[in-house]
């Protein structure tokens, strides 16, 4: 019997799956927030490791398999299926959510294990290929490297909470080391090295700057570590100083990102657009970030800053900047994965990926438009309970039409990958 063919596509397409359910979760948690009916708080944690684990860290997983170079360093190919890779992470995070759900964290640490393991198989491919090009590693390897220290520090730190190896005066810190290993460490160097390569190769443009690449891999470690360390020396002051090495290396980023659009004459398309404004996001999740520290230096903090709050300014890095780089390059790859797979013939593929990628930009400005301004109406959310109460109706009103514009968003976005997975070439 054959095993199933588990390709680079199909961990994009499940992370995608997860990413969908996990968002309607999240969007029912914050319509119950602002109505004044919170739902219960282990729902919360599933959302967070349904769309962290299943759908990023699954679509990182997908992207490293098809970015990393097939050959091994003993010349033999990497199989094109994974399935024991897929049946791990997904494991891994049906388990995670079991765990949470059942308040039992010994589940949840042996799921992580899991997923511990998906990425340590990987971890020894990315090794193979540094060393046989160890005298000038392609620059997206390198943040690959980091991110998956960063990864193995976060889940280190995630399974000693599971199985409560920390001290209870320790588990804040802990818990916010956790969060920015994954998010900080993990999924935007992850992002960061793939979009040095991703963005020019959809602008069909040379990257403006090697240099300000190079600074950026220095600076946003560097930023990294030392917000980590504040955390766990409790210093603002050291968090600061980590946030403003970030401010930082985020602005050498878009700017570098924002010039080689700029080079190549502004060409427009869904993927293009979306990776663009993934970056200003990036840009303001960070400074965000980082005023939300200064904050705290006041006691009691100088803005009120509550659960909404936090929703608002967490949501601007994970939906504005992950979720959007998410969605541009999947508008890239699935339309150049499924010409590739679907059309032998070089001659022959170059029509069907013009037609895939007519359907990919088919309401772009509806789209992206909707997913920006709906994770800009949640700050605008979390900004009127500074000076009306949570169930007002102004404050339910702006949520409403925040949480439309984020489906709209996500339909628009399904129906157009129903019509790609629908679209044959011609015989």
């Amino acid at each position: 019997m054959a095993r199933p063919q588990i390709r680079p596509l199909v961990f994009l397409l499940t992370g995608f799956g997860w990413l969908v359910l996990s968002s309607l979760l999240g969007l029912a948690i914050f319509i119950g927030i602002v109505r004044g009916t919170p739902l219960p708080s282990w729902l919360r944690l599933l959302h967070v490791h349904g769309a962290l684990v299943g759908g990023v860290a699954q679509m990182i997983l997908g992207a490293m398999l098809a970015f990393i170079p097939p050959l091994l360093m003993t010349g033999r190919e990497r199989p094109g299926s994974h399935p024991f890779l897929y049946l791990a992470v997904n494991g891994g995070a049906v388990g995670m959510l079991a765990g949470f759900a059942l308040q039992h964290y010994l589940i949840v640490g042996v799921a992580g294990l899991l997923v511990f393991a998906a990425f340590v198989s990987l971890a020894s491919d990315a090794l193979r290929q540094a060393r046989r090009s160890l005298n000038s590693p392609s620059l997206n390897l390198l943040f690959y490297g980091l991110a998956l220290l960063a990864l193995f520090a976060g889940l280190a730190v995630g399974e000693g909470m599971a199985f409560q190896l920390f001290a209870p005066t320790s588990v804040a810190h802990a818990r916010l080391a956790h969060i920015h290993l994954n998010l900080l460490g993990f999924v935007v160097l992850t992002i960061v090295g793939t979009m040095h390569n991703l963005l020019p190769t959809v602008l069909q443009a040379s990257l403006y700057s090697a240099v300000l690449a190079r600074a950026v891999f220095l600076l946003l470690p560097a930023g990294i570590a030392t917000l980590v360390t504040g955390f766990f020396l409790s210093s603002l002051w050291t968090e600061i100083a980590g946030g403003g090495v970030l401010v930082v290396g985020a602005s050498l980023y878009a700017y570098n990102m924002l010039r080689t659009w700029l080079a190549a004459g502004k060409p427009g398309g869904a993927a293009s657009d979306h990776l663009l404004v993934a970056t200003f996001f990036l840009l303001l999740a960070v400074i965000m970030g980082v005023l939300v520290t200064v904050n705290y230096l006041w006691d009691p903090p100088a803005a009120p800053f509550g659960t909404l709050h936090l929703v608002a300014y967490t949501h601007m890095a994970l939906v504005g900047f992950v979720l959007q780089t998410i969605f541009g390059a999947l508008s890239h790859l699935l339309p150049v994965s499924l010409a590739v797979t679907r059309v032998a013939s070089n001659k022959k593929r170059g029509p069907y990926l013009e037609r895939l990628t007519q359907i990919v930009d088919r309401w772009r400005a509806i789209q992206i438009g909707a997913l920006s301004l709906g994770t800009l109406g949640l700050a605008v959310v979390a900004s009127l309970t500074w000076s009306l109460p949570l169930g007002s109706l102004a404050v339910q009103a702006a949520a409403w039409a925040s949480f439309s514009l984020l489906l709209l968003s996500f339909f628009l976005f399904a129906v157009k990958i129903g019509h790609l997975l629908g679209a044959r070439p011609a015989v």
